[in-house]
């Protein structure tokens, strides 16, 4: 019999529509050579990663792939570039220049802060989303600074240091590592996170000069009086100003015109920052690695036996 059951069901339509049907669409990408992607849904140890970083138009592939990798390790992960060259086949190059790459583009941000100890580390935050309004909507907080007693005279200010024409965040991480690092050869010269704020664009605005941190080191340190520093960061704010030296002159690649200086890099060995016009080693790191120039005598081309000439009419 031809007669339709009417009250059967109809059959479920797929929720896709045709077009979009798993199984055609498989076939779709096997005829066009695409990708097919097997997937399964990761119930443990897995990492959301947003399409921003894994298709970024402008991220290298060696910079996306250690976003992801850092974006995958716990809390207190170390993620220097010593630590990660240990870890993977690339290079320090190479890892340090993505690592710059990430941070340009905001998906890692390095502070410094001073610990509970007096020691000055660098914090390294990553951002699974740069860019978020939430995450920079808080206020900062204000440093704290001890209630003066009652009777006791205001304190006076330092006095004024020189600041830094490019104040980049590489320029006052190394500025802070030389405040924090000068009470090793001094036990005098015990600064306050307050004096470090003070004197940090002082030291930038020295190193920016191309010196290198051991020379803004002996100079703040050289020849103090041997008598007790009672204001120890008032001394060392008259000799950022009063000591400042002379600006470089420009090179040959620098236009004079407009002022134009090297960008600031990171050293690819200590991870300091410098100017230069690519990635490399500062100039510190390049003297460890000059080769000797000495040249012993055994290792001195023998020199050419003296031919004897016999003049005309000599004897023999």
């Amino acid at each position: 019999m031809d007669t339709q059951n009417t009250s059967a069901r109809p059959h479920a339509q797929p929720r896709n529509g045709g077009e979009n049907h798993p199984s055609r669409a498989t076939r779709a990408h096997t005829r066009s050579g695409g990708v097919i992607h097997d997937n399964a849904r990761h119930t443990t140890r897995f990492t959301v990663i947003g399409n921003h970083l894994a298709q970024h138009s402008e991220l290298s592939l060696l910079a996306i792939g250690l976003a992801v990798h850092i974006q995958s390790l716990p809390g207190g992960a170390l993620i220097d570039i010593r630590t990660l060259t240990a870890r993977f086949p690339e290079g320090k190059a190479r890892i340090a220049a993505a690592l710059r790459e990430l941070e340009a583009h905001g998906y890692l941000r390095r502070t410094c802060e001073r610990t509970s100890t007096g020691r000055v580390v660098t914090r390294t935050v990553s951002c699974n989303q740069p860019g978020r309004s939430d995450a920079t909507d808080g206020p900062a907080p204000k440093p704290w600074r001890p209630a003066r007693r009652e009777g006791e005279p205001p304190r006076r200010a330092l006095p004024a240091v020189p600041q830094p024409a490019y104040p980049a965040p590489d320029l006052l991480r190394s500025a802070v590592e030389v405040l924090a690092g000068i009470r090793r050869g001094d036990p005098r010269l015990l600064l306050s996170v307050t004096d470090v704020e003070h004197l940090a664009p002082g030291v930038a605005a020295w190193l920016e000069r191309d010196l290198p941190p051991s020379a803004v080191r002996h100079a703040l340190t050289a020849d103090l009086p041997s008598e007790p520093l009672h204001r120890p960061a008032a001394v060392l704010a008259h000799r950022l100003a009063a000591q400042l030296p002379p600006m470089p002159p420009f090179s040959v690649r620098e236009a004079p015109a407009d002022l134009v200086r090297h960008p600031l890099q990171n050293c690819d060995v200590c991870d300091h920052a410098f100017r230069a016009d690519g990635p490399g080693r500062c100039r510190d790191c390049r003297r460890l690695r000059q080769p000797a120039t000495t040249t012993h005598p055994a290792s001195r081309p023998a020199e050419a036996p003296r031919s004897s000439v016999t003049e005309p009419g000599s004897a023999g």
